[in-house]
């Protein structure tokens, strides 16, 4: 006869359990404080209030005394407890056979179960304190024997209401906080133990787990001290789930006394007495398979086979998938570099790297582009476009030149003659001016540019950068002097294209308004009704017009209009005044009042007195007259006409020259500048010194990764292992 298909999933199943135990082994020494420690292993987590019986329990199953006692708070850090079930060897005595191994002492076994429990004291103490503290650090305990049952419990601190000793006012909160980030995890069966002389529906225990648990699949009660209860009273609702229902059902136990602790009374004659209590009781022996603590140890040992069966494909996937991400992290950390020839490679490929980010950000072909703002080359474009472009388009020429400015350029360089016409010199002197006015802006666009630049070389995405704190600086510094550099000839190409337009006024460009159109102009303005720019209020200031975009005036006429409050000519209706009418009357008042002037004299020298002249003031200003304000509207003119030929030049080849003597030829020749400048033998240890964090981070994962791949290969021989018994199982049926 074959073997029972049934003995097959026990064989099986009863290896679940040393895996898991395995897969805590690797994991735990890494695990506190990484990306692992979010991997949670099947496992029991018990749970209770202080002196509800967790100790006695413990001990019961794994058949030892090997836990602090006390009347107060004993466990003080989870005592993470791993039971291994290993058949004594032959030859082996009972003491050698049962052994205790902590994690922070590897390879050194206890015998002793009393120097197990000093162990945990004195390890309590050196994280938690002496008096009464707590800590959240595991302890880590693997006891092997072939009395106990496959499993992993986590013995947590009691639940305690007042604070005694060291412990922090909030002690309660944070034991409950504690406890809660183990039940929380799916992965975990949560053990509650409750005694029977307490209230279950009150259970803190049990509180807890339905927190943590709400729909009780995970949960098993444990109620602890039966023999106890008050005579007459009985726990026979509370197991059959009858108060507060669980899925897993409850276990009932009998502790040990304090008197039987005091004796030194050994478990075993606990676990006797535990039997015959329940025999002998009419309530207890109808409910054999919910009493004592063998029931417990195989109940916990089948619920947390079952368990790790269910969860296992995913604890697998849950391992491939931290595995990749720190292999992929792992990468971005790089390998540890040797030879002078693996140093070279690497300063070559992150030199190439640099200098292609930087060109993407320019040409706007990053691919991790942003979407929520402008960034690279778009913000050169928008310094260039809305904010070069556009503060020229709003700056008037005139803004700055005023009425009696124009009259004194015009007055001065007719020196001793009154002008029959509008000067050239004038003209050009305040045209230079306010080309001269261009300069600035130009250069404040170079200057934004330059800087956008270097924001640009700082923000590229360079992963490899992060490990050379030394190579990324000297590129920086690099970059800094090439863009710096760069801006010299950038500036002087800005000067030389101001300077050229001052140099030569070229009054003979197509599209200049030209003195004959802005004389038609002027006395097209002056025959307006409404005054018009280049006119005069009664203060002697400008009134603004509307012009079109080329400076020039809307052609308005039908009456003269005063000047400065001046009186039109006297002797008939007001005239229509043209530059040649205008000239003519001049002249004649001019000659008729000379001819008055010199009749007087003549007259006078019979006279006795001497007229005398007053004296002409340090400072002259220039009379206001019609003649005047004509000059002044053909100057403004003029003026803006030439302004903004001169403006939409500079506003085309002031983004050319920066383009080309700065951005365009720092990109091109930027790859080149570093290999000569960086990429040097002697230089490639001090380049390439990695910054501390990266070698430390390094090893970390590296360590984790192993730690992964001993997780996963475990896994994989336990699969191998299943497949294969499998196979020889249903072989040996098919035969039969």
């Amino acid at each position: 006869m074959g073997k029972n298909p049934r003995s097959l999933v026990t064989t099986i199943g009863s290896s679940l359990i040393p895996l898991i135990n395995k897969l805590q082994d690797i994991l735990a020494p890494v695990a506190a404080g990484s990306e692992l420690s979010k991997i949670s292993l099947p496992q029991v987590a018990v749970v209770g209030s202080q002196s509800c019986g967790k100790s006695s329990v413990l001990e019961a199953l794994v058949g030892r005394d090997f836990l602090p006692r006390g009347c107060d708070i004993c466990t003080r850090r989870p005592l993470v407890l791993m039971l291994e079930n290993r058949p004594a060897e032959d030859g082996t005595g009972a003491e050698e056979s049962e052994w205790g191994e902590f994690r922070h002492l590897p390879e050194k076994r206890f015998y002793d179960f009393t120097k197990i429990r000093r162990e945990i004291q004195a390890e309590t103490e050196r994280e938690a304190g002496l008096n009464k503290g707590v800590s959240d650090k595991q302890i880590r305990l693997k006891i092997t024997s072939p009395h106990v049952l496959n499993m992993t419990l986590v013995d947590l601190p009691g639940i305690t209401k007042v604070p005694v000793g060291d412990q922090p006012s909030d002690i309660e909160s944070r034991i409950r906080k504690m406890i809660m980030s183990y039940i929380s995890q799916e992965k975990c069966i949560i053990l509650a133990v409750t005694p029977a002389n307490a209230d279950l529906a009150t259970s803190d225990a049990l509180q807890l787990a339905r927190e943590a648990d709400p729909t009780g699949f995970r949960t098993i009660g444990v109620i602890t001290k039966l023999d106890i209860m008050d005579r007459g009273t009985d726990a026979g609702n509370f197991l059959l789930g009858k108060v507060v229902p669980l899925k897993l059902g409850y276990v009932g136990v009998v502790n040990r006394s304090q008197e039987d602790i005091n004796k030194n009374s050994s478990i075993a004659a606990a676990l006797a007495y535990e039997e015959k209590f329940f025999r002998d009781n009419p309530v207890y022996s109808s409910l054999s398979d919910r009493c004592g603590i063998p029931q417990l140890a195989r109940k916990l040992n089948q619920i947390l086979e079952q368990h790790i069966s269910i969860v296992l494909p995913g604890l697998k996937a849950e391992l491939n998938s931290q595995m990749h991400a720190i292999h992929a992290e792992l990468e971005t950390y790089g390998t540890v570099m040797e030879s002078k020839t693996d140093l070279g490679a690497t300063l070559l490929n992150i030199l190439s790297k640099y200098v292609e980010a930087f060109t993407a950000m320019l040409d706007g072909n990053n691919p991790e582009m942003l979407t929520k703002e402008l960034s690279g080359g778009s913000r050169i474009l928008y310094i260039f476009q809305s904010i070069f472009v556009k503060s020229l388009e709003e700056v008037d020429p005139c803004d700055d030149v005023t009425n009696d400015d124009i009259r004194t350029a015009i007055q001065n360089a007719s020196g001793a003659r009154n002008p029959l016409f509008v000067p050239e010199v004038p003209f050009e002197v305040l045209v230079r001016r306010q080309i001269a006015r261009l300069l600035d802006p130009s250069l404040q666009c170079l200057r934004f540019v330059h800087e956008e630049l270097i924001k640009i070389s700082r923000t590229c995405e360079v992963t490899e950068l992060q490990r050379f704190p030394v190579l990324r600086k000297r590129l920086d510094e690099v970059m800094v002097k090439v863009l710096r550099d760069r801006v010299e000839p950038a500036q002087r190409m800005v000067e030389n294209l101001i300077e050229m337009e001052v140099d030569y006024i070229n009054t003979s460009h197509p599209k200049f308004l030209g003195g004959n159109k802005a004389t038609e102009l002027a006395m097209q303005q002056l025959q307006s009704p409404q005054m018009s720019p280049g006119m005069t209020d009664a203060e002697g200031q400008s009134s603004p017009a509307v012009q079109d975009k080329n400076g020039q005036l809307p052609n308005q006429g039908s009456r003269p209009q005063q000047l400065n409050n001046e009186k039109p000519v006297s002797g008939g209706p007001t005239r229509t005044w043209g530059l040649p009418v205008f000239i003519e009357s001049w002249k004649a008042s001019g000659a008729s009042l000379i001819s008055r002037s010199f009749g007087e004299r003549n007259r006078s020298q019979s006279m006795p007195f001497v007229i005398q002249l007053r004296e002409p003031p340090s400072i002259l200003s220039v009379e206001v007259t019609e003649h005047k304000a004509v000059e002044i509207i053909v100057t403004k003119l003029l003026l803006r006409s030439y302004y903004d030929i001169v403006r939409k030049n500079i506003q085309d080849l002031v983004p050319k020259a920066i383009m080309h003597f700065l951005v365009n030829l720092t990109k091109r020749a930027l790859h080149e500048t570093f290999i000569q400048m960086l990429y040097r033998e002697n230089l490639f240890e001090e380049l390439l010194q990695e910054q501390d964090e990266f070698v430390l981070k390094r090893k970390h994962n590296q360590e984790l990764l192993r730690v992964l791949e001993q997780s996963m290969q475990a896994l994989e021989k336990f699969e191998f292992d299943v497949s294969s018994h499998q196979k020889a199982h249903f072989s040996k049926l098919g035969k039969l």
